[in-house]
């Protein structure tokens, strides 16, 4: 993340209520590393105050063309100094000026002056999204190589329902990241498995584990930051989905095992994080079962084994897995690498990764043990995609 920490962007505010997220955007930019200078239009103060992005950024926010500085030239100086612009929320009014050309204010000059990339994430209206002047515009910059982000569907201010929300910050954050990172992944195609599986046993009740599947989404945001085309097999979880993966959701272990032999032909690199379900009810019951005074017995039969299939393929893909023991993990991890002849290995204790943001992995190769500290799980599954790529012989 050194390449991260040395970029400047500036964040450019236009008037509409998604403006209220571009705090903790800010926020969220700054602990990536990245100096964040904020230019807001006129119409951006009255939905949130510059005073409120200077404290966050600790630099004066600029809102006229005509600046403390004197010299009239924010417009050319911020764009020579930046790595990139991100503006967030862009207005309906606002891309129109961009699409023309119009430079009537700091922002919109700024942007015209640019000799950096442009990112713009979209916030309105859906009626005002789907206009036709709206999608001339969005075409029109996209040509003029605009980098788009999003918009999102969903429930908008104004009650209406549709396309047209603003990314949430943290995704907004997160494609900012990736657009930064070298592309060292570039054509590779990556599938992975995350999140627990249910297996049923009735119509009610079910079989699963307490995987929340962040490692797995961390996994597939980080290939995705090196440009790899990520495809994403993912059990029952509540996280959004980082922008870009392919995201093909399943329930059950049979589902994931059918999801992977579909999409596995072509892969460069398979990744197994999911907790899947050792066990499954051999056969579940259509209908609740009724509670008695009895004794109930379920008779359980194996699940496949998904990691051991792919690994075993005629030709497979760079395969890793993952272990999560609650004891003798070195013990545990290295045995399961050799039975199932794999490159390479993430171990981890359970009861200290499962639900938690952070985690401390054990990596387990043909040239021994490689430890990776404590760390948020983003953190880890970066160490651990540049692991793969020094195994894989990949230039970075």
């Amino acid at each position: 993340m050194e390449q991260i920490k040395a970029k400047s962007i500036v964040l450019g505010i236009t008037g509409g209520i998604a403006a209220y997220k571009t705090a903790e955007l800010a926020r969220l930019l700054i602990k990536q590393g990245l100096t964040v200078q904020v230019a807001m239009t006129e119409a951006a103060t009255h939905f949130i105050t510059p005073l409120t992005m200077q404290a966050l950024t600790g630099k004066s926010v600029l809102t006229s063309q005509w600046g403390e500085a004197g010299n009239g030239m924010d417009h050319i100086n911020l764009s020579r100094a930046a790595d990139a612009i991100l503006i967030a929320p862009a207005s309906a009014d606002f891309i129109a000026k961009l699409a023309h050309g119009l430079a009537d204010d700091l922002l919109s000059t700024l942007c015209l002056a640019r000799n950096c990339p442009l990112l713009i994430a979209p916030a309105m209206n859906r009626q005002m999204w789907e206009s036709a002047a709206t999608q001339r515009n969005i075409k029109q910059l996209e040509a003029d190589g605009v980098i788009i982000l999003g918009p999102d569907s969903g429930v908008q201010a104004c009650g209406e329902e549709g396309l047209g929300r603003m990314l949430e910050a943290a995704q907004l954050a997160q494609a900012v990241v990736t657009y930064f990172q070298p592309k060292i992944l570039s054509g590779v195609q990556v599938l992975l498995t995350a999140g627990p599986t249910y297996e049923a046993i009735d119509a009610v009740r079910g079989i699963t584990n307490r995987s929340s599947g962040k490692m797995g989404y961390a996994i597939a945001q980080a290939a995705l930051e090196l440009g790899a085309q990520v495809t994403l097999v993912s059990g029952p979880t509540t996280l959004q989905p980082p922008q870009g993966a392919k995201l093909v959701r399943v329930t059950s272990a049979l589902e994931m095992f059918d999801a992977v032999k579909a999409r596995v032909t072509g892969v460069d690199i398979f990744i197994g994080v999911a907790a899947v379900a050792d066990y499954r009810a051999a056969a579940p019951r259509e209908q609740k079962i009724k509670k008695s005074a009895d004794n109930l017995t379920l008779e359980l039969v194996p699940n496949p084994d998904i990691l051991a299939y792919v690994a075993a393929l005629p030709h497979p893909p760079f395969c890793v897995g993952f272990a999560a023991e609650s004891e003798n993990l070195r013990a545990y991890a290295a045995q399961k690498r050799t039975a199932k002849r794999l490159p390479l290995l993430a171990a981890n204790l359970a009861q200290e990764a499962i639900n938690a943001d952070d985690n401390e992995l054990i990596l387990f190769d043909d040239a021994g043990e490689h430890l990776l500290p404590r760390a948020d799980k983003l953190t880890q599954a970066r160490a651990l995609l540049n692991h793969i790529v020094k195994l894989k012989g990949i230039k970075q």
